[in-house]
């Protein structure tokens, strides 16, 4: 069988653990036999990463830049227990974190929705996409640790050595503190990209924050996303019947958890980070989740939204079978080639990546899926699968 020829290589972006094992059987097993795969890979796995001083992180970000699509896996973000096990020459910030930075853009993510999987909320007949801010917040935070009384202040220093000046607060004792920031052309951003992806898709937009105790901060979201809403998308959205609201983050899961779906929530990052593993598990599993990141400069960066599932490597590292979901790192990679074929021109890709996310779904229509998705199945006598036994399954359906 002739391959499908790509043009212009993708960015991929390997990681950590057993999503790591899970990468290569992907792309061993559903990409390679069928696609002359050209891709320009960075290891961004933690080893690599402190051998490098986290420079490769930084790499692969300016390389989507340039190359316009990324498939990126899942990566450990380290703390304390993990610099111990790795040996790792510091804590290094979320490899996610780097590149939502420097491509700023906004984070889509949407459920995998397929028969005899079932949301647990009774409510739901519609998948609800998150459109997650992706810079800024406690992404990209200063702490400090007070190890005693004194003050501490907000100072920001002008161009022109002028000072404005706000305590934080005065320690009596020792404390913590935390500084966090975001840019008005970051707000605006994710603001067009949310109401552009409304319009695309012809969804309503929520969205929500806390500016009642937030006046400045969160606020400042409330009247960016207002501003432009008023001055470049009513009319469009008026025009398309579709609307946009905003209300307080508590109200807005209130509503969410009565609706029955079929909107886009917009939330900042940690709050898009936090729901979007609500909203996804609520819909069946971690893994039944697509995540794609939209630079505003044109950029897309494709990645499973889930960890690195490190119960089942060591698993795997012991020979013990597991039984791993795939399905979010399958479509990362469909994702990415259906983008890359579609910004190409190369309708065969587009179509192949078509063909592997249905060969997906209906391998779990079949009943044959990993243990999680076998635990929760509304179908009778499911077929429990290990990792590479669904994946096998997966292949099999895309043969001619």
């Amino acid at each position: 069988m002739e391959k499908i020829a790509m043009t212009t290589p993708l960015v991929e972006m390997d990681g950590d653990e057993m999503t790591r094992v899970i990468w290569q059987m992907v792309k061993d097993q559903l990409v390679r036999p069928f696609v002359d795969l050209k891709t320009e890979y960075y290891d961004l796995g933690l080893e690599m990463r402190d051998a490098t001083d986290d420079a490769v992180t930084t790499e692969s970000a300016r390389a989507t830049m340039r190359l316009g699509v990324a498939v990126k896996c899942a990566t450990i973000t380290p703390n304390a227990a993990r610099v111990e096990e790795y040996g790792l020459k510091q804590m290094w910030k979320s490899p996610n974190g780097t590149i939502r930075a420097l491509l700023d853009g906004t984070v889509f993510r949407a459920p995998i929705m397929v028969g005899g999987i079932e949301p647990y909320v009774r409510t739901w007949k519609r998948p609800i996409t998150l459109a997650r801010h992706a810079y800024g917040d406690i992404y990209r935070n200063v702490e400090l640790r007070v190890p005693g009384p004194g003050k501490v202040e907000l100072v920001h220093t002008a161009s022109d050595g002028s000072e404005t000046r706000t305590l934080v607060h005065d320690f009596t004792d020792a404390g913590i503190v935390q500084g966090i920031h975001n840019l008005d052309r970051s707000i605006a951003s994710f603001a067009r990209a949310s109401m552009g992806f409304a319009l695309d898709t012809h969804q309503d937009l929520w969205f929500g924050a806390k500016d009642t105790i937030s006046k400045t901060y969160d606020h400042r979201f409330k009247d960016i996303f207002q501003e432009i809403y008023d001055g470049e998308y009513r009319e469009r959205f008026d025009e398309a019947g579709i609307s946009y609201f905003y209300t307080l983050i508590d109200d807005v899961v209130a509503r969410v958890i009565r609706s029955e779906g079929g909107f886009i929530w917009a939330c900042k990052n940690y709050d898009g980070d936090v729901m979007s593993d609500m909203v996804s598990t609520a819909f069946g599993s971690l893994a039944m989740m697509t995540s794609v990141l939209v630079s505003p400069d044109g950029a897309w960066e494709y990645e499973a939204a889930h960890g690195t599932v490190q119960r089942h490597y060591y698993k795997h590292l012991a020979g013990e079978e597991t039984s791993t979901n795939s399905v979010a790192t399958i479509f990362a990679w469909s994702g990415a080639l259906r983008k890359r074929a579609e910004l190409d021109g190369l309708d065969d890709l587009a179509a192949f990546s078509d063909r592997l996310e249905q060969a997906v779904i209906d391998t779990i229509e079949a009943g044959e899926m990993t243990g999680d998705l076998a635990a929760i199945t509304t179908l009778e006598d499911p077929q429990r699968l290990s990792t590479q036994e669904f994946i096998a399954a997966v292949a099999s359906r895309l043969q001619p």
